[in-house]
């Protein structure tokens, strides 16, 4: 028997061999075609281009959600967004001017449509900015169509610049003006046992105030007044000379509104017409229409394409000296933050970067930020400075908003170019210390335990706020505001005493803070590329570098795809999503989000924040 099934054994074990040595080559063929298929589909999409563009093609402006410095939230956010089949809710600056200044000297783009349903809106600097690059457009030949279902008054501003402005026929235009109510949280904090304590540098400092207030200070009433009588000013003189509209009808018109609207039988788009705001009426297929008998017909449509997909055809140089765009957008915090946030050592890493790089030759630090952390602020200027050091010429271009932290970040710059309708100052420095001792008590709990001193707890949200605490962070806060005045009055080669003037916390518009000294000239982006390129002595030509910290390999997998397969995880997705809240409590979620920030730690911070937005 043994030596029967030896043969068989041996057998078997050759064809075993046999069979294992053609299921592995089998599989290692299959994993190298598979390798070969994935290369050629990475080779392809790395390297193909955009398809032609044909002659007669109109330039679609239709910025989705708020136009922003950058896209916030991460490419592996904004990639699931797109997996669920929605639009990226947010529309970059810098690729609307780039399309529409490109397009201005395309011979191949022969007219512009502003489609602006979708445009959620931005600050009047920022409108500015886009405005001017529709009339650099326009001044190249070009026509200009606006076309709208119904024109906020931000959407308006831009369509006033159009050399048509049509509407829907059921549309209107809804102008109103500046301002408003804001929400004050001290009597329904108190009926909750919450209170909120406030130290403070600047008697207009009013960051904290709807936590701590029923109602504005006299200096909050006294700046708002100021502030948005002139912004209004400001906002009605630029539409009033794009429509060609006599000096004050907007006011009027609002003033008798009423009346008005009775005369045109309670139509807003026949009012909007008589009142030479818009000068057609036609719907979206009488839009189509009008624009393919205008120019050429691409299947149902008129030949076109969208501004992204324009801008995305026109990549910057990769060599060759440069201007480096460091953005410092959102609010400031200590640590790493992404976009759409500022952070101390994130940002300030960008900025050494561009320090460190010898193509670079100059910064420009574009900010659009309210403030936030003192400590963070500080990170960034004391990079700033370092890079003047280096050689470097800085400039702060103010965007929206660039108040408090904002403002202190801006203070190593050679030159600040602000908009005159930037939201800027708010010299001043505030802490924010809730208590709610009175809300344990209402449930039975006490606290208490062994201390070595009363600095152990001298600051827990459980506990009366201690008398000596609020001596010291009082101390700490003016001892910062000192810093903060002492930084503006070298940078502005004046004395902290004359800043602490004009400082106090107090906002004020780009063009009022030009008139007390803050800023240096009136202006947006570009000028302050031209001011960076001529301190360095750049000729013309000259490249301009956003400095961005570089994705991760995951996201950049996760953009290259697009998303795909993530839309299987739909439902698990919009089960994670928590519902709305009430407006109150949103409104409340939104303007404590800087103090939740600063108090992570459990520890009281100077904070160099500004309650303001650009209306």
């Amino acid at each position: 028997m043994a030596d029967e099934t030896k043969p068989r054994s041996r057998t078997m074990r050759v064809l075993h061999g046999l069979w294992w040595l053609v299921d592995t080559g089998r599989r290692a063929l299959l994993n190298l075609l598979l390798l070969a298929v994935i290369a050629a589909v990475a080779w392809t999409l790395l390297h193909r281009g955009p398809p032609p563009l044909a002659d007669k093609t109109v330039l679609v402006v239709n910025p989705q959600g708020p136009v922003r410095e950058q896209f916030s939230g991460s490419l592996r956010e904004n990639a699931l967004q797109k997996a669920r089949g929605s639009e990226l809710e947010q529309t970059r600056l810098r690729d609307l001017l780039t399309a529409l200044d490109a397009g201005a000297t395309d011979a191949r783009i022969t007219s512009a449509l502003l489609v602006l349903d979708d445009f959620a809106g931005a600050g009047l600097p920022t409108l500015r900015e886009v405005a001017a690059a529709v009339d650099r457009f326009r001044a190249s030949g070009k026509k200009v169509v606006a076309w709208g279902s119904n024109y906020d008054q931000r959407q308006y501003y831009l369509a006033a610049h159009a050399d048509e402005v049509w509407l829907h026929p059921m549309g209107g235009v809804e102008i109103s003006g500046y301002g408003g109510r804001r929400t004050y949280f001290k009597d329904a904090l108190e009926q909750l046992g919450v209170t909120a304590h406030v130290v403070r540098a600047g008697r207009f400092k009013n960051a904290a105030e709807t936590l701590a207030a029923s109602g504005p200070s006299p200096e909050t009433e006294e700046a708002d007044r100021e502030l948005y009588d002139g912004l209004w000013a400001d906002y009605t003189a630029a539409v009033e000379h794009a429509r060609r509209l006599p000096a004050g009808s907007l006011a009027q018109a609002i003033a008798e509104l009423p009346e008005r609207l009775a005369a045109a039988g309670g139509d807003p788009a026949k009012l909007a017409a008589r009142e030479g705001l818009i000068d057609a009426m036609k719907t979206r297929d009488q839009l189509r229409a009008a624009l393919i008998a205008r120019g050429e017909r691409d299947g149902e449509s008129f030949r076109q394409i969208g501004f992204a997909d324009y801008a995305a055809r026109f990549t910057p140089p990769a060599a060759g000296p440069a201007v480096a765009v460091v953005v410092a957008e959102g609010p400031i915090v200590d640590g790493e933050a992404g976009p759409g946030t500022v952070g101390g050592l994130s940002t300030a890493a960008l900025v050494r970067r561009a320090r460190d790089d010898d193509s670079v030759r100059a910064i420009v630090l574009r900010v659009n930020s309210p403030g936030g952390s003192a400590f963070g602020s500080e990170l960034i200027r004391r990079e700033l400075e370092l890079a003047r050091s280096a050689g470097k010429p800085v400039v702060v271009s103010m965007g929206d908003v660039a108040a408090s932290g904002g403002f202190w970040i801006s203070t190593s710059a050679d030159e600040i170019v602000a908009d005159p309708a930037t939201i800027t100052g708010s010299i001043g420095v505030i802490a924010v210390l809730p208590t709610a001792e009175r809300a344990l008590e209402r449930l039975g709990l006490n606290t208490e335990g062994y201390r070595t001193s009363w600095a152990v707890d001298a600051y827990d949200p459980r506990t009366p706020l201690d008398p000596r605490m609020e001596q010291v962070l009082q101390s700490t806060i003016g001892h910062v505001y000192g810093q903060f005045l002492d930084r503006v009055a070298a940078a502005r080669k004046t004395t902290p005493e004359r800043i602490d003037e004009i400082g106090q916390g107090r906002v004020w518009s780009g063009a009022q803070a030009r008139v007390r000294g803050l800023v240096d000239r009136s202006g947006g982006l570009r000028d302050a590329l031209a001011v960076a390129a001529a301190r360095a002595k750049l000729a013309p030509g000259y490249r301009v570098k956003y400095m961005e910290k570089a994705p991760g390999r995951a996201e950049r997998l996760m953009a290259w795809f697009g998303g795909l397969g993530v839309s299987a995880l739909q439902p698990a997705l919009d089960a994670a999503l928590p519902p709305p809240l009430p407006a109150p409590l949103a409104e409340l979620k939104q303007q404590t989000a800087w103090l939740l920030q600063a108090s992570e730690g459990r520890r009281p911070a100077a904070m160099a924040h500004c309650e303001c937005a650009a209306p």
